[in-house]
């Protein structure tokens, strides 16, 4: 599992400005919210989250960053790439009724984790947060597919203007949850923590990877815990222990880069 696995893209998609998902053949089994190193051949190796899952099939969603993310949307249909994983631990979907805020790009993992939750019959709400109504994509899919999907935007050119954190916390007063699952930046997950200190609480959290499969230690949080081996996905009582979160992440070279 550890050795990148060739695969062919099966279709590449814009979704937004600037972001874009590729599916490829894996009939490999995968959780919601675990993820893939890809490896684009002469450029780079990545994590990247699963965001749609079949039997033969997955698919990542990203924005273009960097040289790896603009190199992956210059590819084509029956290009070539690498994959190792799937690795990390992914989502627990259990209750009768969950509340989802994706901040940004968060959406693409916490995707596959909503359609999971509709299967199971559990009533799904979705909150959508960005900068700009350019940047909204799944909406429709999500809707599509039975949840009750929000959006916010910064700017208000869409749905409520402000930040899908406010927006959680105005429904978490309103409504009954079993559980709130997130994936987005840091700041807008510290603070929903903040307001689910009496509900089931799971985030998705990014740091700079390089090995994936826990020797390095480039994304370790807290007290030396592994995002690429105890997470992405942690609950409630590990994020509180974490004095890093929200606060600052590392770069390639591991100086603290404040959020």
């Amino acid at each position: 599992m550890n050795q990148p696995r060739i695969t062919e893209i099966c279709s590449i998609k814009k979704e937004a400005e600037n972001i874009f998902s590729i599916a490829f053949d894996d009939p490999r089994d995968i959780k919601p919210g675990q993820f893939y190193m890809i490896w684009i051949p002469g450029v780079d190796e990545i994590p990247m989250s699963v965001s749609s899952i079949t039997d033969t099939t997955k698919m990542i969603t990203f924005r273009i960053l960097g040289d790896a993310t603009k190199a992956l949307a210059s590819l084509h249909t029956y290009d070539k790439i690498g994959i190792r994983g799937p690795y990390g631990n992914g989502f627990t979907i259990a209750g009768k009724s969950l509340l989802f805020v994706g901040g940004g790009t968060g959406v693409a993992m916490l995707a596959p984790a909503v359609e999971e939750a509709l299967r199971k019959k559990i009533k799904t709400t979705v909150i959508i947060g960005t900068k700009t109504e350019s940047e909204i994509f799944f909406d429709q899919r999500l809707h599509q597919q039975g949840a009750h999907v929000l959006i916010t935007t910064d700017d208000g050119s869409r749905g409520i203007k402000g930040f899908a954190s406010d927006l959680a916390k105005d429904i978490l007063e309103k409504e009954q949850f079993d559980g709130v699952l997130t994936c987005g930046p840091e700041i807008m997950m510290k603070k929903l923590l903040t307001v689910c200190d009496h509900l089931n609480f799971q985030a998705s959290l990014e740091r700079y990877m390089k090995c994936a499969v826990g020797i390095c230690g480039q994304c370790c949080i807290g007290e030396g815990m592994r995002v690429c081996v105890e997470g992405p996905v942690f609950d409630k009582q590990s994020l509180k222990k974490f004095f890093d979160f929200g606060i600052y992440t590392r770069d390639a070279s591991g100086k603290k880069i404040k959020f």
